[in-house]
């Protein structure tokens, strides 16, 4: 797997247009907030719009709540322009999501939305490349399927068998994912297993009572939690929400951090060995009502490469006391 993380939501976006601009064949895109108020300095709208008329197959999968304000002009310029635009809208769920493949070759993954007062949030994305774009190829038109999507070539990657022997894969929440791969399950297996130290970042901390419990049991067995939150985050009303549950896994033995400016981004490394890189939220709704997405991987580089973005990041932070 060849990989690149990117730690600002500004960067992201620039390696984002940099892909889609080479883009030949395909771009697929899947996000959860997406706007056109970023054109100024990241004009994903007129570049999506170049890239359809130029004959590349561009399709959009965007969430329907946290896309609302996608104005009907750049709806109507993007459908005109031949982007195949479908919104996510079911009941409850959202996607919150936020996936690029160009090509079917190179992925974007993490937790940075397309918005302007995100640009200069800390978030991480993670740009793959490799047989690990196949099954992000794969969730990716599952979304599209069910936000009903008619392309018989795309609806066909949702079916498509994904090697076994790789060696990072994708968790999301689908209902029809494998076990194994199951976000809740993927948590479980690895916080229950861990040995030495389990190293988290949210920008929102409210997790549900099955993932307290697995903290708890961790630290009983001497394992060290650290977790890294904003202290003020875009929601004032979560901040006393995260200060809450940080006094709460304080008080079982868990480390908890305040970063001093606003951090989006969501990882889990376990043991210094292993690590996911997505956008679920340390929340109930990314466990229990949205549907996320993440890479997982124990490359050593990559996992290096994490820790020391957290150990950086960490180094700003004042402790919970």
């Amino acid at each position: 797997m060849s990989y690149r993380f990117y730690t600002k939501s500004n960067s992201a976006w620039s390696g984002m247009l940099q892909a889609i601009s080479r883009a030949q064949r395909s771009v697929f895109l899947e996000m959860y907030i997406f706007l056109e108020d970023t054109s100024e300095t990241h004009d994903f709208v007129g570049l999506l719009v170049a890239k359809a008329e130029a004959g590349v197959e561009v399709v959009l999968v965007l969430d329907a709540f946290g896309s609302h304000n996608l104005s009907k002009k750049s709806i109507k310029r993007l459908k005109s322009a031949g982007v195949d635009l479908l919104f996510f809208s079911h009941l409850l769920h959202r996607t919150h999501r936020k996936i690029l493949i160009v090509d079917q070759k190179l992925g974007f993954i993490g937790g940075a939305n397309i918005k302007r007062n995100t640009r200069q949030w800390d978030d991480l994305t993670m740009q793959v490349s490799g047989p690990i774009v196949k099954p992000i190829l794969k969730t990716f038109a599952y979304t599209y399927k069910i936000s009903g999507g008619k392309n018989p070539q795309i609806l066909e990657y949702s079916e498509q068998a994904i090697p076994r022997k790789i060696k990072a894969w994708l968790v999301d929440n689908w209902p029809r994912s494998r076990k194994n791969y199951y976000l809740d399950n993927y948590y479980r297996t690895k916080i229950s297993s861990a040995q030495k130290n389990v190293k988290m970042t949210s920008p929102y901390l409210a997790p549900p009572r099955w993932l307290l419990a697995l903290i708890d049991s961790a630290l009983r067995r001497g394992v060290r939690v650290e977790i890294l939150i904003p202290k003020n985050t875009d929601h004032p009303s979560l901040n006393k929400v995260n200060y809450l549950n940080s006094a709460r896994l304080s008080s079982l033995g868990a480390k908890c951090y305040f970063l001093p400016v606003m951090n989006h981004s969501k990882f889990m490394i376990i043991d210094d060995e292993e690590a996911v890189v997505g956008s679920q939220n340390l929340d109930i709704l990314s466990f229990g009502v949205n549907f996320e997405a993440g890479v997982f991987f124990s490359q050593k580089e990559p996992v290096r490469d994490l820790v020391r973005i957290f150990d950086n990041w960490k180094k700003t932070t004042t402790p919970f006391v």
